[in-house]
């Protein structure tokens, strides 16, 4: 298991954006050499965790909670062949692209080692949005994405430190409940009746996803 690229955004102006100022980081590309990585901060305040990587939509990304995307290019590749067309790595936003790793089969509140000592935990699956669409340019998309299930994961920051490409990545610590990166993200999309089993999760679960199971089983059960 091991890190093939660290990516980096820079805000560039788009017409597919619902940001104010029309602007988006979306697009990342893989940076040379070394980059910090730190908990960036509560959403809403703090952005990315990775220095030099623009965040512009601070209301729906970034934060402590989602301060790392990482995407597999096993999953990358999978969109290759079904888009025939070439998928880079940092295309579909990822901070983060590796190689063997199961990342979204990962274990809410699995945590990952990088290298010598970075440490992050996964939290949730990426919700597609309309910016993720349009920089895809696929008719769909965010339908297409949401029924394959496989949506990558977000990582908060346990310990700061730096990562570069071909970084081992080592397994820390699984934690004892079978909630998956998969699992949250089909209960908060297309199948709600999953959200009480991510409860399970605990407190390593995404603040907002823990939000609406806790409300879905006080309404309707476990």
């Amino acid at each position: 298991m091991k890190l093939l690229t660290v990516n980096l955004g820079r805000a560039q102006a788009v017409p597919y954006t619902d940001h104010p100022d029309g602007v988006t980081g979306i697009d990342k590309r893989p940076a040379e050499g070394a980059v910090r990585v730190t908990a960036p901060g509560p959403k809403g305040i703090g952005a990315s965790g990775l220095a030099g990587d623009a965040v512009c939509s601070t209301r729906h990304h970034g934060g402590n909670d989602q301060a790392v995307y990482a995407m597999a290019r096993e999953d990358l590749d999978a969109w290759e062949r079904e888009l025939g067309r070439p998928l880079t790595n940092g295309c579909f936003g990822e901070n983060l692209t590796t190689s063997g790793v199961d990342v979204s089969g990962a274990l809410i509140g699995e945590r990952w080692r990088i290298g010598r000592d970075v440490v992050l935990e996964v939290t949730s699956g990426r919700i597609p949005c309309r910016t993720f669409q349009g920089h895809l340019g696929e008719r769909g998309w965010v339908k297409r994405f949401t029924e394959r299930g496989a949506p990558g994961a977000y990582l908060r920051v346990i310990a700061s430190g730096e990562v570069r490409a071909s970084d081992p990545i080592e397994i820390v610590h699984r934690p004892d409940h079978d909630v998956t990166v998969a699992l949250q993200f089909r209960a908060v999309t297309t199948e709600r009746a999953l959200l009480p089993r991510l409860l399970a999760a605990g407190e390593a679960l995404h603040p907002e996803a823990w939000d609406a199971a806790r409300k879905y089983a006080e309404k309707y059960g476990s």
